[in-house]
Order: C-alpha cells, then sequence, then structure tokens
C-alpha cells in the first residue's frame, strides 16, 4: 500500500491554496533592462525581498574557493557602517524579522520578509546590510571561524548523506567551475583574507549584476525606490563564466570514501541535458515523482527499499539539484543551474550483518539500479503515468505557499528564461499535456543505468571494493517471514550486475575529502 506524508496541518494548507490558487503563480512583472521583478500581492500584510546577484560559487577564484560564500555571510551576517551586528540583531529581534542568503554554484540571493507595520525600519536593515557593509575585522575573524569549523569537521563528520551528494557533483564536474562545494576547501577558506572579500564585493555586486525582488503587499512606489538605492553601486561588467560541461562517466564509476560508520549513505547520477523549460521536462518530472519523490511515500524507490523491506529511512531521485534535502520537503528555490544530474539518494545502510559487511549496501544499490532499468526497458504503465499525475496536480500546489517563495520562483524564471506566467503557474498546464507515449519516450531519451557514478562512505572500503570486483550475488536476510514474491525479487536484485573493474573505484579516507583541490 502506498502512502504519502501528509499530516492535518498540510492537508488544511492544501485545501487554502486550492481555494486561492494562490501558490499556482501569482503575474509578475519583470523589466530586464531595469533589473526589476515585482509580484504585487495588494492583500498580502507581507513585504518579501529577494536580491539576486549573478554570481555564485562558480566564480570563486582559483585557490580562494569559498570566497562567494563568505563574503555572502558576511554581508547577512555582520555589522554595517550604521549599526553594529549586535545592534542589528536587537532592532529586528522585536519585529519578528531577519534576513539570510544562499550560494549556490551559479546564483547568491539575499532574501527577507516582513509586516508592512514595520517595513521601514526593516528595509533600512536590510539595505545597509547589502549597501553599507562595515567588512569589520572582527565579524569576518567570526565567520571565517564558522566556515572553518564546517569545512574541516562539519562536513566530514556530520552529515554523510549530504557529503555523498555533494561528492557526486564533484565527480561529476571535475575540471570545471561547479567541481568545488559552496563553501570551498580547508586550504582555500584558510587562505581567504578581508582584502579578499572587498575585492570580491567590488567586483561582482555591481548594480547591472543583480536583479531586484519586490513581492506583496509594498506600497505604491516602493519598488522603484529600492531599485533605484540599489542603483548606487557602480556599474561594470563580468567575465561570463561558460557553462560546465560534465563528462558522462564510460561505465559505472564508483568512489567509496573510508570512515568509521555503522550505516552507509548512497548518491548514485550522470549529467543529464534537461533543464527546466525544455520540452520533456513536464514527462520528466513526472517520472522522477514517479521514481522517487523526495521524501514522500508515493515514489517508487521508497516503496521497494524502505516499505517493502524496511532497509532504511528513505529513497529519492531528482532530475534538478536539490541541495540541503534533509531539511525540507519543499524543492529549494534559486539553486538554477546550467547543467543538471539525473540523481539518486539512498539515505543510510545499516551495514553491520554477521556475513558479508556490504551486503545490504550492495543490496540496496542493485535494488535502486535495478528500479531504473527496468522503467527504462518495460515502460511506466499508462495506469501509473495517470496515477504520478493526479498525484503531482494536489502536491505541487503547495510549493509557493509563500510570498517568500512565489518571488523566489519568479526569480527562477528569469535564470532559465521562462516566459510568463512562469514555471508555478505551468505546471498544471504541463501536467495536461501528458501522455504515456511522450513520458516513455523521455524517459528513454534521458535515462539509463549503463554509465553513472556511486559515491558511498563506508568503513572497510577495500571489502566493499573487492565485493564489487568479484561480482558475487549480494542479498539480504529478513528477522521473519516475507512473501514468495518479495523473495523471489530479491533474488534477481542480489544478482543486478554493476559492472565494475577494480581501476574503476577510488577510495578515499575520509580525512583527506575537501582539504584542497
Amino acid at each position: 500500500m502506498r502512502r504519502a506524508h501528509f499530516g492535518i496541518g498540510t492537508l488544511l494548507i492544501l485545501l487554502v491554496l486550492v481555494v486561492s490558487g494562490s501558490s499556482l503563480g501569482t503575474r509578475t512583472d519583470y523589466d530586464p533592462d531595469r533589473g526589476i521583478i515585482t509580484l504585487p500581492e495588494p492583500a498580502s500584510p507581507f513585504i518579501a525581498f529577494n536580491i539576486w546577484v549573478k554570481a555564485g560559487s562558480q566564480n570563486d577564484p582559483e585557490g580562494k574557493e569559498g570566497l562567494a560564500a563568505i563574503t555572502a555571510s558576511l554581508l547577512a551576517g555582520g555589522s554595517t557602517t550604521e549599526d553594529s551586528y549586535e545592534q542589528i540583531r536587537s532592532k529586528l529581534y522585536p519585529m519578528a524579522a531577519g534576513y539570510g542568503y544562499r550560494v549556490d554554484k551559479e546564483m547568491t540571493a539575499f532574501t527577507g520578509r516582513v509586516h508592512r507595520d514595520n517595513l521601514e525600519a526593516y528595509y533600512t536593515l536590510f539595505n545597509n546590510a547589502l549597501l553599507k557593509p562595515a567588512f569589520s575585522q572582527e565579524d569576518f575573524e567570526r565567520i571565517k571561524s564558522q566556515t572553518l569549523n564546517f569545512v574541516e569537521r562539519g562536513r566530514l563528520y556530520g552529515r554523510d548523506e549530504e557529503l555523498t551528494k555533494e561528492l557526486l557533483f564533484s565527480m561529476v564536474y571535475r575540471g570545471t567551475p561547479y567541481e568545488h562545494p559552496a563553501e570551498g576547501y580547508v586550504e582555500s577558506v584558510r587562505s581567504i583574507t578581508l582584502d579578499d572579500v572587498r575585492a570580491f564585493y567590488e567586483s561582482v555586486y555591481l548594480r547591472n549584476n543583480l536583479v531586484v525582488g519586490i513581492g506583496g503587499g509594498y506600497p505604491r512606489g516602493f519598488a522603484d525606490r529600492v531599485r533605484g538605492d540599489f542603483d548606487a553601486l557602480p556599474a561594470g561588467e563580468m567575465t561570463p563564466v561558460p557553462a560546465p560541461e560534465p563528462r558522462m562517466p564510460e561505465g559505472v564509476k564508483v568512489l567509496i570514501v573510508e570512515k568509521a560508520t555503522d550505516a552507509t549513505p548512497i548518491s548514485m547520477g550522470f549529467p543529464m541535458d534537461l533543464l527546466r523549460g525544455d520540452e520533456d521536462f513536464w514527462a520528466m518530472m513526472a517520472f522522477n515523482s514517479w521514481m522517487g519523490e523526495h521524501r514522500n511515500s508515493f515514489g517508487n524507490l521508497y516503496q521497494v527499499i524502505r516499505e517493502t523491506r524496511g532497509m532504511n529511512y528513505g529513497d529519492y531521485s531528482y532530475i534538478e539539484a536539490f541541495p540541503l534535502g534533509y531539511t525540507t520537503q519543499q524543492p529549494p528555490v534559486n539553486v538554477g543551474r546550467r547543467s543538471q544530474l539525473f540523481e539518486i539518494w539512498i539515505r543510510p545502510i545499516s551495514n553491520t550483518t554477521p556475513t558479508n559487511l556490504h551486503e545490504r549496501v550492495l543490496f540496496a544499490t542493485r535494488a535502486a539500479m535495478r528500479e531504473v532499468a527496468k522503467v527504462v526497458d518495460e515502460d511506466l504503465p499508462a495506469e501509473e503515468v495517470e496515477r504520478t499525475r493526479n498525484f503531482l496536480w494536489n502536491f505541487t500546489v503547495n510549493w509557493g505557499n509563500t510570498i517568500s517563495r512565489r518571488l523566489a520562483y519568479a526569480v527562477d524564471d528569469v535564470f532559465y528564461g521562462l516566459p510568463e506566467p512562469g514555471y508555478l503557474a505551468n505546471i498544471r498546464p504541463g501536467l495536461e499535456t501528458l501522455t504515456p507515449e511522450g513520458v516513455n519516450q523521455a524517459i528513454r531519451t534521458h535515462i539509463q543505468t549503463e554509465n553513472l557514478w556511486i559515491v558511498l562512505i563506508t568503513r572497510d572500503a577495500l571489502n566493499l571494493q573487492r565485493t564489487l570486483v568479484q561480482r558475487v550475488p549480494t542479498g539480504i536476510t529478513y528477522p521473519g517471514p516475507r512473501p514468495e514474491a518479495v523473495l523471489a525479487e530479491d533474488r534477481e536484485i542480489a544478482s543486478f550486475p554493476i559492472a565494475v573493474q577494480a581501476d574503476d573505484i577510488i577510495i578515499m579516507d575520509i580525512s583527506e575529502v575537501y582539504q584542497r583541490k
């Protein structure tokens, strides 16, 4: 039986949004000449800000990887020429408001939301943060120390499942500006100085290199005022960064990170020639949702690996980047990229078995690969296409449930060059166009299992390497009886081929990960 993760609160929100239609897209105006996006919702008591800087970690200078992220962190979490960091915090507290940032490969976004009663006081602080940074040495040392703590320890000894996802992207995009994580390498972060931050700000934070987004119930003339304030930044041109050219692996390649752990996360995938707005996008959205909707029991991977066999917490797939997936059920916003992967995320599998240490790990890996191969070879049945369409018809209505998210989607529409009415408003019309034939043709065009990267973090990496190279079946045992149909399928999964040779496998100790380029 397939069950979706919906509580009473979620159902009530969905009901309200279906009635109002607000999450399906509100009329947005974008003026490319002035660099302003407006999303007026006069009845809303909130005003949302989204300042999109057209740069990200891909713009980090060689040897200074992490500079874009540290710069944004210092702006959003540092003093201004008008107020100290502590003064800013004390002024924001009674407003029940704040502002933050996100740095991805190609985008940096500064976002905030405030009730209109506090608009003037809030906007003064928000404006000063981006236009009047103090570049305090004390703030810089605090933020650099926090970043170093993360890249030296938190990233390596915190969430292994997030690390496998990041390493997957690094493997696929080796030699491109997408290779390094936004936070940088240990050695590169150590080398960053306050002068580097100032220089990056002066070269990137230019009036014609950012787009001002304003949404909600803002007063007349306010959006123009904000754009005018940001026009005080100097003009300038940035050298465009060419789109990354990922290499499709020849066969199956494996990265095993050695770490003392009793559970193994798995990420696998390959580069895919598909972006939001492409002809096949809606068909691939349906396929991906059927295969592994993020943090939702609707997906097939979830049913096969978790629900039927109880192996782990969840199993999902992606056609767009989904960083920090453990924090949210909704798709992330402002992570637009000119190149994407098809990715499978298998949350940690226990590797403590009485026989082969990695039997369960490889069984789950084979199960995921087999499910993808089956749908490529056998097609997605018409009834499954219809069931998925119905699921997405209702599930996606919640994606734009706040003015901040609707504004962020409008920013992403500009990044991808989508025409009005934009992505959110086009989801349902896109779903209406789906046919089983179209979905299966898109699957055959974009999906395969012969060429991909697999990344695992586990103990006794040499044992895992030997097991892979020997190509022996890896089964699964249960604490109690299981239906014969499940056991018969288990035997097929246990022998599903993972065609690797010894030289297809890289072993790396956790202490080596992201130390330097």
